[in-house]
């Protein structure tokens, strides 16, 4: 294959296209996709499709890319990227007529018209089709209006005319030419070149004052202060900033890699005279590996091939190896450029949080899915986290020392697994040695099957530790720890893991000595805002309410334990009827040891139960 810039297409055995593809040398990137070192399942899959491959030179890179723009848009190939804005998104449609309409639709025919958008944001569609309404009038009805229907007075006027909304071309009372100026004024609108038509109103509405036609200036005047007000909502960067697109791309997951997740977000902010007149938000969906830089390369030469712009710079977050005929790529450092930059990201960022948002609402069982592929990613799994359980431990100063350990499966807080232990070894607050008792006697006769996928410890390094001991070198099981510390505050500051080293999980062996050495304890890098964050944080926060509040219980049926509980053959009626008519265990006691009492005990519980209390304290008496 030659070595010069051009498009290349993949075929099927049917002679179907399946990929289209650009490059800047032709032999090399199509030879890539054949090397044995390429170990990407989706390319593998594709190349193992590939019957016939066809490719045209072009004579420059930009040429390339508008090139493999065009045969996407033509043959839709399974294997490219696809821009997922179908029918989602409205556009704003001025019709070929001779007395053009203005309205949104969803449907995309270019014969019909010009079509602007799609608006990503149904706000901003509105307020430029409100705009246009106040300020221009264009007609509303659907009148195929010709100069020769208007003289033969086929129509008549309507209620849009009397409210002042249309200025009835339909009865000669706007001229052809004079309506046309007006949609003239609103693709500048649509176009973003709010400040040239503004500058043209402002100087018919001073020669008309010098004419001192001020009936027309005083209309000049509402239509300028329309304009100038709609402009005020638009965020002004700088004056000297004219012409820049501004294009940002983030990842659908929170993946720190550059393919991280199958759908990308482009957000397109184009800037003119200073002030961002267009900002939309487009959805990509990979369908094989490519990284950012292939997404957003693709993203732009379709978007500014819809838009028709023109802007001789673009304001990109990362370097990109192409080149495109009058206009240069531009990753800006400081300054306004780079507000722009920031302010572009940050709506990328808040319409993938608002489309991740509809998703979970839709399909919530997506949603837990996606948090346990993210877990899974960043602690380097070998399989999914089903089942989770955590473990923590309450008492105080080592009295009614408790553990708990809560089950989350998909994410979600299994209840009727949870446990409750006592702590029955350790003598004093070892927080360490009480872990390491309930961890044993938690998994030493777990079926196999029932182990959890990954263990989390309400604590730091030493909690993990110890918990490993018992895990990987008294059971030889081989089950993932991680652990969430807390800083000063008590407050959730970072995930912990035990990282294996060297050997896998996959080849050790579970008759292989354990050895603290295996593992490497390594922090992994969650942000605070982060939806991960805060259903792991809700984890932590729900064994320690679960070991608390039975800590909590046994506490208080500790301070309300009796001396009678004691005595064998009284229940809690006996005890109940004893308290009851002698009010203490101390006047109990005291009638016990008399003989009139012993009459009174006996008339209260009977023969049986009477003498068992007698001789209860009959024989505390003589010790």
């Amino acid at each position: 294959m030659p070595d010069k810039p051009g498009s290349y297409q993949y075929y099927d055995k049917d002679g179907v296209i399946i990929y289209v593809g650009k490059a800047k040398s032709l032999k090399k990137r199509v030879s890539s996709y054949f090397h044995k070192e390429v170990d990407r399942y989706k390319t593998k899959v594709l190349v193992s499709k590939i019957h016939d491959i066809t490719y045209t030179v072009v004579n420059s890179e930009e040429d390339a890319l508008l090139l493999e723009n065009s045969l996407i848009k033509k043959y839709n190939p399974r294997y490219n990227i696809l821009l997922k804005d179908g029918k989602t998104y409205p556009s704003i449609c001025i019709t070929n007529e001779p007395f053009p309409r203005i309205f949104k639709t969803r449907q995309i025919n270019r014969k019909h018209g010009t079509f602007y958008g799609p608006y990503s944001h149904l706000g901003s569609m509105y307020a430029v089709l409100d705009l246009i309404k106040k300020l221009l009038h264009p007609r509303t009805c659907r009148y195929p209006l010709t100069k020769e229907s208007i003289e033969a007075g086929k129509y008549r006027t309507c209620l849009e005319y009397h409210m002042k909304n249309c200025a009835a071309p339909c009865v000669g009372k706007q001229s052809m030419e004079d309506y046309r100026e007006s949609i003239m004024q609103a693709r500048e609108i649509l176009k973003g070149n709010t400040r040239v038509l503004i500058d043209h109103i402002y100087k018919e509405m001073m020669k008309a004052s010098e004419e001192m036609r001020f009936e027309d200036a005083d209309e000049l005047k509402k239509k300028y202060l329309l304009i100038e007000q709609f402009c005020a909502k638009s965020e002004v960067v700088s004056h000297t900033i004219t012409d820049v697109d501004v294009f940002t791309i983030e990842n659908a997951s929170d993946g720190s890699d550059s393919t991280a997740g199958s759908t990308a977000f482009v957000n397109y902010m184009h800037v003119k005279n200073g002030t961002i007149n267009q900002s939309f938000t487009y959805e990509y969906k990979r369908k094989l590996d490519e990284s950012n830089e292939d997404v957003l390369l693709t993203a732009i030469t379709e978007i500014r091939d819809r838009f028709h712009s023109t802007a001789k710079e673009i304001i990109v977050p990362f370097e990109i190896d192409w080149q495109i005929e009058n206009a240069t790529f531009f990753v800006p450092q400081r300054g306004d450029k780079h507000h722009l930059l920031e302010l572009s990201l940050m709506n990328c960022k808040q319409y993938r949080i608002d489309r991740l948002k509809q998703t979970d609402k839709l399909n919530p069982e997506q949603k837990y899915t996606r948090l346990m592929k993210e877990l899974q990613d960043k602690l380097q799994l070998p399989k999914l986290p089903y089942r989770i359980e955590l473990f923590d431990n309450s008492n105080i100063s080592g009295s009614d020392a408790v553990a708990g350990c809560v089950v989350y499966k998909g994410m979600k807080p299994s209840k009727k697994d949870y446990r409750k232990y006592n702590i029955k070894t350790v003598i004093g607050p070892d927080d360490y040695a009480s872990m390491q008792e309930v961890v044993g006697r938690r998994y030493e006769g777990e079926v196999k099957e029932e182990l959890p996928d990954l263990i989390i410890c309400d604590g730091g390094i030493g909690q993990m530790h110890c918990v490993q001991e018992v895990v990987a070198g008294e059971l030889g099981l081989d089950i993932p720890i991680a652990g969430l510390a807390k800083n000063d505050k008590h407050r959730t500051q970072e995930l912990l893991y035990l990282k294996p080293l060297n050997v896998s999980r996959e080849t050790r062996k579970i008759d292989t000595p354990f050895s603290p050495l295996d593992y490497d304890c390594v922090t992994i890098q969650l942000k605070p805002e982060s939806e991960l964050f805060h259903v792991l944080t809700q984890m932590q926060d729900e064994v320690h309410r679960f070991a608390i509040t039975f800590h909590r219980d046994k506490r208080s049926k500790h301070a309300l334990h009796s001396e009678l509980d004691d005595i064998k053959g009284i229940g809690p009626k006996a005890k109940d009827a004893l308290l009851k008519s002698f009010k203490s265990v101390k006047k109990l006691r005291e009638k016990a040891n008399s003989e009139e009492g012993k009459q009174e005990i006996i008339s209260v519980l009977g023969n049986s139960k009477g003498n068992i209390i007698i001789e209860y304290f009959s024989s505390k008496e003589k010790e």
